[in-house]
């Protein structure tokens, strides 16, 4: 048999021709801590089923701790549920959805004619347990497009009919596992027995499954219930389904109809409703401080101009102001353990001063309020005088808000404490949900060309680390907010993509955000693309494509 090499790491490697990645993989898996699950080669993800008939190089492997790797373990981990509820169910099961991320699993709702008792999870749970125990190879094969539509339609999966009715290729690729087909958007493990550490348990109406974290994927931790999280997505998740557009293919219909713009204004005033709702809320029980924080491109600035907006209309006097101003001087700001300054963590915030400020605010007495100088790195103070009265209250906006130690001179009954993030609940299909973390940074990529120049490129490599600090800083205290907002829009992505592309494509193949940005760029694919000519000028969405009536 010919002989071919294969470069790893500056090294040639001699493997007879045809070789698979995956026994390419088995000779360096000692080098790593997690089981590799897929391979980086000529700078493109590969699963490991494919053959090598010609020298090539190798970049990296990539094990169930890389970001490409967990989202094939949970990706692959809902294909065997979804094939075992069906093995399970049957004919009685009309329709399983795979919702939202909750802490570290997925809810999945189900439709059909049985009852979700304790004794059906348990068989559902058991015969995943046994597929995963058989070590099944997870099958992949292309099939024309048409032959693929007549299977979805068949086997009544509308939504991903419907989603195939605007892919333009000849061909898509479907994975198996024994007889069962699915289409999944990304890539699976090479078998079922990788999927070793999974829990499935009965939530609400539906089933939570329960998966690793990123950074420990051999541990399973217990299912902690969010419940004002689950109920913010399940609000949003009964509109989607009241306004028939649960998935990217419904959403492309409208769009196709012509329908884009009222789908537009509904949303809009749903979020206008939900903020002055927020705001009777804090004027009712009396609130001075309301204190704003969520994860990056939240749309954190745009809600607390429109919140001031509200409260004004509710006979309040409200006052923005920006954690950032009580920055720590440059010099001073903490170090993250890669020696980068840590701008993310609470100590990068004068706490002290902060909290003489609003207790001065607070007792009655007048305050110059700083303005931070983000290009000398230092405070700056220019008469900015500030005093309240009965009807001020100040609207305070960072990511440090929900965490007392920020405010531990103010009293918790002057606080009002509100939870904002882009929470997504359209997915691509039933089947592939749209992580919450992507709608985020598509929304800050446009929103960093446009406002500061920054590259696409560097927006994917700072996201990791801003993950980081949300993970730490702002995730473990979403569940102590008094009013959780969901601010993500159901149409936004359509109207990202024509910003988002161009910026994608400019990443070059030996980069290494390239496999981040071909991910983005399929993603985007689904979409068909609106103009944000028509959207209103004080729509959260203005803050990252540009035009809002706000200084975003």
């Amino acid at each position: 048999m010919d002989k071919i090499f294969i470069t790893f790491k500056g090294k040639k490697y001699e493997y007879d021709r045809g070789v698979r990645l995956y026994d390419v993989a088995q000779d360096f898996q000692k080098d790593y801590e997690y089981p590799i699950v897929l391979a980086v080669r000529d700078h493109k993800l590969k699963e490991l089923f494919h053959k090598v008939n010609e020298d090539t190089e190798i970049q990296e492997f990539e094990t169930l701790s890389g970001s490409s790797g967990h989202k094939a373990y949970k990706r692959s981990a809902c294909m065997i549920l979804i094939k075992s509820l069906f093995d399970i169910l049957g004919d009685a099961l009309d329709r399983v959805k795979v919702e939202f991320s909750i802490g570290d699993g997925y809810y999945i709702s189900l439709k059909g004619s049985f009852d979700l008792t304790d004794e059906v999870v348990a068989k559902i749970r058991d015969r995943m347990q046994t597929i995963v125990d058989s070590d099944i190879t997870i099958g992949k094969k292309s099939y024309p497009i048409e032959e693929v539509r007549a299977f979805f339609r068949e086997n009544r999966m509308r939504d991903k009919e419907r989603l195939f009715h605007y892919r333009m290729s000849s061909s898509v690729n479907m994975y198996s596992i024994e007889d069962f087909k699915d289409y999944y958007y990304g890539f699976m493990v090479p078998s079922t027995g990788y999927i070793s550490k999974f829990d499935l348990v009965k939530y609400d109406e539906g089933l939570i499954l329960q998966l690793p974290k990123r950074l420990s994927p051999m541990e399973v931790s217990p299912v902690s219930g969010s419940p004002k999280l689950f109920n913010t997505m399940m609000d949003a998740t009964r509109w989607n389904e009241i306004m028939r557009i649960e998935t990217v293919g419904e959403l492309n219909d409208m769009i196709s109809a012509g329908r884009i713009n009222d789908i537009i204004l509904v949303q809009e005033a749903l979020q206008e409703s939900r903020i002055s709702e927020i705001a009777k809320e804090i004027v009712k029980e009396k609130k001075k401080f309301v204190m704003i924080a969520g994860p990056s491109s939240s749309g954190k600035t745009s809600f607390s101009h429109r919140l001031s907006i509200q409260l004004a209309a509710h006979g309040m006097k409200p006052h923005p102001i920006g954690l950032d101003n009580y920055f720590v001087p440059r010099e001073q700001t903490p170090v993250d353990s890669e020696g980068k300054k840590d701008f993310e963590c609470l100590e990068a915030i004068d706490i002290d001063v902060f909290n003489e400020n609003m207790t001065a605010l607070l007792n009655g007495k007048t305050v110059d309020m700083p303005r931070y100088n983000f290009i000398t790195g230092e405070r700056e103070y220019k008469g900015n005088f500030l005093s309240m009265g009965k009807d001020d209250v100040l609207v305070i906006e960072g990511i440090h808000g929900l965490n007392d130690r920020l405010s531990y001179t103010l009293s918790k009954d002057d606080k009002y404490r509100i939870y904002i993030s882009a929470l997504t609940t359209l997915n691509v299909d039933d089947h592939n949900r749209i992580p919450t973390t992507d709608g985020r940074l598509i929304r800050r990529m446009v929103r960093d060309f446009r406002t500061r120049g920054a590259s696409a490129q560097r927006t994917l490599a700072m996201w990791g680390s801003v993950r980081r600090g949300e993970e730490k800083n702002i995730f473990p205290f979403q569940e102590s907010a008094d009013a959780m907002f969901n601010s993500a829009l159901i149409y936004e992505l359509a109207a990202l993509k024509q910003f988002a592309e161009p910026l994608l494509f400019t990443i070059k193949k030996d980069d290494p955000e390239y496999q981040e940005a071909l991910r983005l760029l399929k993603f985007l694919q689904y979409f068909l693309g609106i103009s944000t000519e028509d959207l209103p000028k004080n729509s959260i969405c203005r803050e990252f494509v540009g035009g809002s009536i706000f200084d975003v």
